[in-house]
C-alpha cells in the first residue's frame, strides 16, 4: 500500500485517493493548509499572496531556514514551524494543530460522525466546484472574537452562528481570534456561514474549488493579531487630517448650505477637519460628478474650505443607473456585474427625476478594467478639484434582493467570490490615488474583507438604529473589528435611522454616543434625524445633525468632547503609527493589553484607546454612575478625581452627562483635561461666544507628539 505522505523541507502533502492535503510554513508560527480533489490550486482568490518576509527571514514561507521541521512517521506526520505544530494523521488526513513550548492542543478537524462525513466534505456543485465544509471539535469555555462587525450585541462570537455575506451593517472577515492561543481565517471569499457550536465548528463555503485556512498561534492576542497582519497586509498611514472631527448628515442639498455649516463651525470656535457631500449630489447614480444646479463651483467649494483646513469628503456609490451617460459604455465593455440568470439588475433606487425606483446595475470591482474606469471619472469629476477623501457607501455591494448566488464576476461566480467586492472596490480607489499622487489614502467604507486594511480603509457601522441599544452593540462590533485586523473605524454617532433633537432622551443618547465616538479612530457625526419628510428616507434631507442642535446642555457636553479629541489627536497618531508596524489597533479590548486577567479578557462594555487610556462609555438612559473593572497589573488613575486605584478590582465611578469615565495607566502624561486649555472655555455664557478660527482647523496637522511638551493628567 503505497504512503500516504510526501514532504519536501517546507511542506507536508498527504493523499488518500483524489483527497489531497498541503501543510506549508506561512509566517511567523503560522501555516497555511489547502485540501482539494486531484490537485492544488495557486492564484484563487484570497487574502494570502506570497508568504510574509519580517526582517530576519531567510527562508521560505517567511521563516528562518531553522525554523522548520518536517517528520513523518507510519502513523502521522507532523510540520512544525516555531510555536505551532501540526500533525496529520495517516489514516483520514486528519489535523491537529499544538504548541510547541507546552504541548498543549489548539486546535483539531473533527469528523460529524464515524464513518461519513469526514472533518473535510466536498459535495459537487459542478463546473469544478464544491460545496465545502470543514469541521473542528468545540471546546466547552472557549472565547471567540473577530470575524468582522455583526449587530447581534456580543464581543464573544462563541454560540452563534454567522453567514459568510456582506450586508448594511454586517461586514463578513472571516478571521477569528481564540481564547486557546490560536487564530484562524478562513482564506475564502465564497459566501457561506460559520457555526460555533457546542458539538462542534464548522465553516461553510457554497461554492468553492478547494478548501483554504491559515492558522497561527503566538504568546498573547497581540501577538496574534501581528502575525495577521504580516499575511494579509498592514494599514498605510492615517492620514493626519482624517483623526478630527467630520461633520455628516443625511444630506446637504447644496453648496451653499455645506459652507454655511462649515462656516457656524468656524464662527463658533469649534474644531472641524471633514465636512462631507452625501449621497443623490449627482444627476443619475453612475455620473460620478456633481449635479452642476445645487453644486456649481467644486474648486471654488474646496478651495474655501480648505483654507480654514477643512477636507471636503464624497460619496461614492458603486451602482450605475440605466439613465446615467456611464451605463451604456460599461455595458458594451464588460465592466457591470453579470446574472447567471434573467437582466443585469440589481436593485431598485429612485433616481433623478424619475417618478418611481428604477432598476440599476453595479460596477464589478473585481475587473481591474473597471477600477480603471471608475477611477477616470472620479480623476476628472472630483479628484481634479483637490478632492481626496471618499465615501465608498453601500459598497457590500448594496443589492435588493440580495442574490450573490446569481452574479457573475470577473473574479468568478458570485457564490465563489462575492465577498472580495469591498475590498477590490478599496483596493482600486487606494491604488490610483497613490499612483496620482496622494501619498496617505482614506476611505470611508460600510463593507471590508480579510486584507481590506492594507488599502487604507475606515470601516463604520452600518445603517444602525438611533438607540441605546444600538450603541451598547455598536461598542462590542467595534471591539470585533478590532480583533479583525481593521485598525480605522467608526460608527454613526447618534445612530442613522432617527433621533429627535428635540427629544429629551434623544439628547442624552446623542451625548453619550457623541462621548464614545471621541474615543474611535474616527470621530464622526452622522445620521437621518427626524423631521425626515413624508415620502420614502431615500431622498430625503433629515433633519438638524450639528452639534448645536440638540440643546444648550448636550451642546457643552459634545463641544467638551471636542476639545479633548484635539488634545488627543498626537496621542492617537502616535499609537496608529505603531501599529502600521506591529498590526495592533488604536481602539483596544482589555484582553489585548491585560490577557493574564481573566476578567479583562471577558470585559465587552470598556476598551482601551492606545495602551495607556481606559475608556468605559455610559451605555443606558438615565445613568449617572458606572461599574468599571481595572485591569490588574496597572495602576489607574480616574481623570475627574485624580484619585488613583490597584488595578484587578471594580470601582464604581460618577459619570454626570458631560462626563464619560477614564482611567489613565500607571504614570503615562496625557492631556486628558480640555478644561486645562483657556482659549476654549467649555461653557461659554452664549454657545456663540468663540469668534476664532475653528481649533485644530487652521493647521488640521497635529503636533508631532515626539516633540509636543508633556502633558500631565488631572
Amino acid at each position: 500500500m503505497p504512503r500516504p505522505f510526501s514532504h519536501s523541507a517546507t511542506q507536508l502533502t498527504w493523499r488518500s485517493g483524489h483527497h489531497l492535503l498541503t501543510v506549508q510554513p506561512w509566517g511567523r508560527d503560522s501555516v497555511r493548509v489547502r485540501a482539494g480533489l486531484h490537485r492544488i490550486l495557486d492564484g484563487l482568490p484570497g487574502a494570502l499572496e506570497d508568504p510574509p518576509a519580517r526582517p530576519g527571514d531567510a527562508g521560505p514561507g517567511g521563516v528562518p531556514d531553522d525554523g522548520v521541521r518536517v517528520e513523518v512517521g507510519d502513523e502521522s506526520a507532523t510540520l512544525t514551524n516555531g510555536l505551532l505544530r501540526i500533525t496529520v494523521t495517516a489514516a483520514d488526513g486528519r489535523v491537529t494543530a499544538t504548541r510547541t513550548d507546552t504541548g498543549a492542543e489548539l486546535l483539531r478537524e473533527e469528523p460529524a460522525h464515524a464513518w461519513w462525513p469526514g472533518a473535510r466534505h466536498f459535495e459537487a456543485v459542478g463546473g469544478g466546484r464544491h460545496r465545502i465544509e470543514q469541521r473542528f471539535a468545540a471546546y466547552d469555555g472557549e472565547r471567540i472574537h473577530g470575524l468582522g462587525q455583526h449587530g447581534h450585541g456580543r464581543f464573544d462570537q462563541k454560540g452563534m452562528v454567522l453567514d459568510l455575506l456582506q450586508r448594511n451593517g454586517e461586514v463578513s472577515i472571516p478571521f477569528v481570534v481564540s481564547s486557546r492561543g490560536y487564530g484562524l481565517l478562513w482564506n475564502s471569499p465564497a459566501v457561506g456561514r460559520v457555526e460555533f457550536a457546542a458539538n462542534g465548528t464548522r465553516w461553510v463555503a457554497d461554492r468553492a474549488r478547494q478548501l483554504d485556512y491559515w492558522l497561527t498561534t503566538g504568546e498573547t492576542p497581540a501577538a496574534i493579531l501581528s502575525h495577521y497582519a504580516d499575511a494579509t497586509g498592514h494599514a498605510p498611514r492615517l492620514p493626519d487630517w482624517a483623526s478630527g472631527f467630520w461633520q455628516s448628515k443625511l444630506r446637504y442639498t447644496d453648496q451653499a448650505e455645506l459652507l454655511a455649516v462649515a462656516r457656524e463651525y468656524a464662527e463658533r470656535g469649534l474644531p472641524l477637519a471633514v465636512i462631507v457631500v452625501d449621497y443623490l449630489h449627482w444627476r443619475h447614480l453612475g455620473d460620478w460628478s456633481f449635479d452642476e444646479r445645487s453644486w456649481p463651483d467644486p474648486a471654488e467649494l474646496v478651495r474655501r474650505l480648505r483654507e480654514t483646513g477643512v477636507e471636503l469628503a464624497v460619496s461614492v456609490w458603486p451602482s450605475v443607473s440605466p439613465l446615467s451617460a456611464n451605463y451604456a459604455p460599461m455595458r458594451d465593455a464588460g465592466l457591470l456585474v453579470a446574472t447567471d440568470a434573467g437582466a443585469p439588475v440589481h436593485g431598485d433606487w429612485p433616481d433623478g427625476d424619475a417618478a418611481g425606483d428604477i432598476g440599476v446595475a453595479f460596477y464589478d470591482a473585481t475587473d481591474g478594467r473597471a477600477r480603471d474606469y471608475l477611477w477616470e471619472q472620479l480623476r476628472r469629476n472630483y479628484h481634479r478639484y483637490g478632492i481626496r477623501a471618499f465615501w465608498l457607501d453601500a459598497c457590500e455591494p448594496e443589492m435588493r434582493p440580495g442574490h450573490p448566488h446569481n452574479l457573475g464576476y470577473a473574479a468568478g461566480p458570485g457564490a465563489e467570490v462575492a465577498n472580495l467586492y469591498p475590498r477590490e472596490h478599496a483596493r482600486g480607489l487606494y491604488e490610483h490615488l497613490r499612483a496620482a499622487g496622494e501619498t496617505e489614502v482614506l476611505s470611508l467604507v460600510r463593507s471590508a474583507w480579510a486584507g481590506s486594511q492594507r488599502y487604507g480603509v475606515a470601516l463604520w457601522s452600518g445603517d444602525i438604529p438611533a438607540t441605546f441599544e444600538a450603541l451598547a452593540a455598536s461598542v462590542r462590533a467595534g471591539l470585533n473589528v478590532a480583533m479583525s485586523g481593521i485598525p480605522w473605524w467608526t460608527t454613526d454617532i447618534g445612530g442613522f435611522h432617527g433621533g429627535d433633537p428635540d427629544d429629551p432622551a434623544y439628547r442624552e443618547l446623542v451625548v453619550r454616543w457623541f462621548q464614545f465616538g471621541a474615543f474611535c479612530p474616527l470621530f464622526r457625526l452622522h445620521g437621518h434625524r427626524e423631521p425626515r419628510g413624508s415620502r420614502s428616507w431615500v431622498g430625503d434631507t433629515g433633519g438638524p445633525n450639528e452639534v448645536w442642535s440638540f440643546g444648550d446642555e448636550a451642546y457643552r457636553a459634545m463641544t467638551r468632547m471636542l476639545r479633548l479629541r484635539e488634545r488627543l489627536r498626537p496621542y492617537l497618531h502616535r499609537h496608529l503609527r505603531d501599529g502600521e508596524r506591529t498590526g495592533l489597533p488604536l481602539l483596544r479590548p482589555l484582553l489585548l493589553e491585560f490577557p493574564d486577567d481573566e476578567t479583562a479578557s471577558r470585559i465587552e462594555d470598556q476598551f482601551l484607546f492606545g495602551p495607556d487610556l481606559l475608556v468605559a462609555p455610559v451605555l443606558a438612559l438615565g445613568a449617572r454612575r458606572r461599574r468599571v473593572y481595572l485591569p490588574a497589573g496597572a495602576a489607574w488613575t480616574h481623570t475627574d478625581s485624580g484619585t488613583r486605584y490597584d488595578g484587578g478590582a471594580w470601582v464604581t465611578i460618577d459619570a454626570p452627562l458631560d462626563r464619560i469615565p477614564l482611567f489613565v495607566r500607571d504614570d503615562a502624561r496625557l492631556p486628558v483635561d480640555p478644561d486645562d486649555d483657556p482659549a476654549h472655555p467649555t461653557e461659554p455664557a452664549d454657545p456663540r461666544a468663540g469668534t476664532g478660527t475653528a481649533a485644530g482647523v487652521a493647521d488640521p496637522r497635529p503636533t508631532d507628539p515626539e516633540t509636543a511638551p508633556p502633558h500631565h493628567h488631572r
